[in-house]
């Protein structure tokens, strides 16, 4: 888990530090997810088309002919005009006073571009509740002449745009060092509100709400912007003018005209995207909620961890599975709350538990494959291959640290070994330790037992551990009776002593922390050892334990009571008939 808290703390510094890379990942995954509104019918968009500029001759129109635009929509039910074109200038045609009069007879916004070094436009209206706020301020302002910005409203048309080069969000109103100017298509709400003041609802990250009479309270992010909802507003041309009890925003989509800007819609002119402004503050569009941050980070942390803890409690494959289900419902919360306006963006907490799933399978997989090294290491030398085998593929079947366990213990001994290494030569009694030894653990592995230990010329096996072993009782016989065969078949000269008894005995990893070896413990053990000694003062070769003659296949006979080392009471001991 501790590696899992360290690569997560690492995750979480795009996040803290606002990367560039992670805001671009997190406003793409808003662009593909947040749902577009229906229009609310309020609007219409009037596109002035390179058809209609061929026809007037050129652009710009004289303001004469924009009259007559203004009083056919007039007369074909709007509501309100917004023209998104400047007017800085006096028109050559002198067709100002009549353009004049005509944004006179219905509402009328005209716009007004940011411009360094411009003027501050003298602004009215505006109240701060809660706490002064201070915002990047406008350097300026591009005004349109006199006698048209008083027969209508003037509104800004800036459109900033986002890390990655789109447009999304706009402010409502900006600062500026006189005042506040509003949006274009702020404006355009107020007038049809019938508002004459702006609320700038404050608090301490910056601005919360932004109220005008006669609209319910507009929700904007700290810097007052707002998250623009592509909505398809209803369009319409000069030909059609379908524009019945609506507001209509006019500009230019003749190529080369008016510039365009790029948004996830894509290339689109000031008055489309100020239409979509007044749309999106109608129909309360996304935010970025001040508790983002807060969020994301939650949303990554708790399931990062719950998936290690998954991960490391379930296993390889189950964790994964469960992780998909974790990394599902996590995007799938994302998404709700994105649908629900409220911009959070999980991605890089689908990105982070990814990497947590990939760490901690990495890590699971070292455990194994060390963990499954060491059953080779502990056993590949007493157990047959195929037990190996399967102590490798399922660990669980090897309970380590000390389990008590029922088992059948052989114990082996050569005889007259000290005599034996005085008459030969070194060289000659290893060859022939090494060849007894391997008869004996042939014999042990071929009836599934384990050579647990070899003791100097004595050597140690176990029947059902560390694996279950149906009928051990039998096979440890069988075996001990292949070693008798086998040894005299080898004609090495020397004798072997076996000692057989079943019962229960602590098996498990026994030793020191640096050193320690799978093998038993108990008074079952001992006995078997004991019997191994008293096959030389009864003159036989195999003594098998009371509890193992009386549970095994083979046939055989009592042979006498002997007292052992430990115990009051004698011990019947049994030989093969």
């Amino acid at each position: 888990m501790r590696w899992a808290a360290l690569l997560l703390s690492i995750l979480s510094l795009p996040l803290l530090f606002d990367s560039k890379p992670l805001e671009i990942l997190r406003l793409k995954t808003f662009d593909a997810f947040i749902t577009t509104p229906e229009p609310s019918g309020y609007f219409t968009i009037l596109n002035i088309t390179d058809e209609d500029i061929q026809k007037e001759g050129g652009y710009p129109f004289p303001r004469d002919r924009l009259a007559e635009i203004q009083n056919k929509l007039i007369d074909n039910g709007a509501i309100g005009v917004g023209w998104t074109m400047l007017f800085p200038e006096p028109d050559r045609f002198g067709g100002d006073s009549e353009f004049s009069l005509a944004l006179q007879r219905l509402p009328s916004v005209i716009a007004m571009p940011e411009l360094d070094n411009g003027l501050y436009p003298e602004t009215h209206g505006t109240v701060i509740i809660g706490n002064d706020v201070e915002l990047p301020k406008a350097k300026g302002f591009l005004e349109n002449i006199p006698i048209l910005k008083e027969a209508a409203t003037q509104g800004g048309v800036s459109a900033p745009i986002d890390v990655d080069g789109l447009v999304r969000q706009i402010p409502l109103l900006q600062q500026t060092d006189t005042g506040w100017v509003a949006a274009f298509g702020t404006q355009v709400l107020k007038i049809l509100a019938g508002g004459d003041t702006y609320q700038i609802k404050t608090n301490i990250n910056g601005i919360e709400q932004i109220r005008v009479r006669g609209l319910p309270p507009i929700s904007t992010d700290s810097l007052g912007r707002k998250w623009i909802s592509w909505v398809n507003t209803p369009e319409t041309t000069l030909q059609e003018l379908n524009v019945q009890n609506t507001f209509v925003f006019i500009g230019v989509t003749a190529k080369g005209v008016m510039p365009q800007l790029s948004t996830p819609k894509g290339l689109l002119e000031p008055h489309k995207i100020q239409a979509a402004l007044a749309e999106s503050i109608l129909i309360e569009s996304a935010k970025i909620p001040d508790y983002r941050l807060v969020l994301e980070l939650g949303f990554m942390v708790l399931s990062g961890l719950l998936i290690a803890l998954v991960i490391n409690f379930l296993g390889v494959t189950a964790g994964l599975l469960s992780s998909g289900v974790i990394m599902a419902c996590t995007a799938f919360g994302g998404l709700y709350l994105i649908q629900q306006n409220i911009l959070v963006d999980v991605t890089w907490s689908l990105i982070s538990m990814i990497f947590i799933s990939v760490q901690q399978f990495w890590i699971n997989f070292k455990k194994q494959y060390n963990l499954r090294q060491l059953i080779k290491k502990q056993f590949e030398h007493y157990l047959d291959p195929r037990q190996v085998k399967r102590l490798q593929d399922d660990p669980s079947l090897l309970k380590l640290g000390g389990t008590k366990r029922y088992c059948t213990y052989l114990f082996t001994d050569v005889r007259g070994f000290t005599s034996l290494s005085e008459t030969l030569e070194p060289e000659e009694v290893t060859k022939i330790m090494n060849k007894t030894l391997t008869i004996q653990s042939d014999a042990v592995q071929k009836y599934g037992g384990m050579t647990d230990k070899y003791i100097g010329d004595a050597m140690m096996a176990i029947f059902s551990a560390p694996l279950d072993l149906e009928d051990h009782e039998t096979k440890a016989v069988m075996a001990a009776q292949e070693i008798m065969s086998k040894m005299e078949e080898a004609n090495l000269g020397i004798k072997i002593g076996i000692g057989c008894n079943s019962g229960y005995a602590i098996l498990g990893n026994l030793g020191s922390n640096t050193r320690f070896d799978y093998t038993a413990i108990g008074d079952a053990v001992n006995q078997a050892a004991r019997y191994e000694s008293a096959t030389k003062d009864l003159g036989v070769d195999l003594l098998i334990g009371e509890t193992t003659a009386n549970k095994c296949n083979v046939e055989t006979v009592f042979k006498k009571d002997i007292f052992v080392k430990g115990k009051e009471l004698p011990l019947k001991v049994f030989v093969l008939k």
